[in-house]
């Protein structure tokens, strides 16, 4: 669209670009505004001195009619002040002064399209973004519900099967029957603890898990664990290095719980074999920081950024493998909610796991 009082200029430019364009041309700002509303425009050239409206006031008012539209003003040297208001109010391209060079002209209008059509693409491939966005967070959302509905469903048939195997306990057996019900218990156990790995993960990332924090010690915490794993500790015939001095935190029992548990039995099943295994506890700054050290075979450091990642496992997706790599994701997502992260530093004779918690409310 070309906008001029002078109709020889809109005229000339009409010349100038017929063949390449198709132009609208009005000596009247107030007509331009109105030819707007029907058609869509990619650039506006329009004289600043007219009467009645002058230039910069018909880009204002274009801009809430055709916003992507490029705007291009032509002036006189004498019109600094109006060129400042163009660029300020007007959110022009850019400008060109009287008289113009053709080729100039050309170069500047064509540019001017090109950055139309990079605009308008980029603006369309911003919509497809966020509507893909939108899609993927649907989609997760509807993932972390189907997880959590099914979690809750196999609990029900679960707890039916626990409940007949401990009446099947009760009841004399023969050794080879024992055996069965041995192996469907241990079966059992693992579901369960997998069941609540995953809902847990998905109570701390999607917002659901509620906390109740106080004021409470640590070592209770730490002892309490290391008693569930009494057995196994005996079994790799290892050695305990407890804290010597108890701290007390802020903290929700349940959930530490579940993160000592996860890195305890870890620092336990990778010790080697008839190793100690050192649990710390200091205070650093303003929180009470807790520390698992094992000895045995370290992790690299991309090995770390492996394992911390939910479903990832240590071997062959293709060999047998243990667990479903939920361990310390779970752990890291559980440390979120007591605005903590998980600690976790590797050498080739030693692996630290561990956090750290406020000591007080705050």
């Amino acid at each position: 669209m070309v906008v001029d009082d002078e109709k020889d200029i809109i005229d000339s430019i009409e010349r100038q670009f017929r063949k390449k364009y198709k132009i609208l041309k009005t000596t009247s700002g107030a007509e331009a505004l109105r030819l707007m509303q029907n058609e869509t425009i990619h650039l506006i050239l329009s004289d600043q001195r007219m009467p009645e409206m002058t230039g910069v006031q018909l880009f204002e008012r274009a801009q809430k009619i055709q916003p992507n539209a490029i705007r291009i003003l032509l002036t006189g040297y004498s019109d600094v002040e109006s060129v400042i208001a163009a660029i300020n109010n007007g959110q022009i391209y850019r400008y060109i002064t009287k008289p113009w060079d053709p080729t100039d002209l050309d170069v500047i209008v064509r540019r001017a399209l090109d950055a139309y059509d990079l605009k308008t693409e980029l603006k369309e491939k911003n919509i497809k973004l966020e509507a893909a966005l939108k899609e993927l967070k649907t989609l997760d959302q509807a993932k972390s519900h189907f997880m959590i509905l099914i979690g809750h469903e196999l609990k029900t048939p679960l707890t039916t099967m626990t409940s007949f195997l401990d009446l099947l306990k009760e009841e004399k057996l023969s050794p080879e029957i024992s055996k069965y019900v041995q192996r469907i218990s241990q079966g059992s156990e693992r579901l369960n603890e997998i069941i609540f790995d995953v809902l847990d993960l998905l109570g701390a990332e999607t917002g659901q898990m509620k906390l109740k924090k106080e004021n409470q010690s640590l070592l209770n915490s730490i002892e309490n664990t290391l008693e569930e794993f009494d057995e196994l500790i005996k079994k790799r015939e290892l050695k305990i290095s407890k804290p010597e001095k108890n701290i007390k935190a802020h903290f929700d029992s349940a959930i530490i719980q579940k993160v000592l548990r996860k890195i305890i039995h870890n620092g336990i099943k990778f010790s080697t074999q008839g190793s100690t295994l050192k649990i710390s506890l200091k205070e650093e700054g303003g929180s009470a920081e807790v520390l698992v050290t094992n000895t045995g075979t370290g992790l690299s450091k991309s090995k770390i950024e492996h394992i911390l990642k939910p479903f990832n496992i240590d071997e062959d997706i293709m060999n047998h493998s243990q667990g479903m790599g939920l361990g310390l994701s779970v752990t890291q997502s559980l440390l979120k909610h007591h605005g903590s992260t998980l600690l976790l530093e590797s050498d080739s004779k030693k692996t630290t796991v561990g956090f750290s918690i406020p000591l007080k409310s705050g």
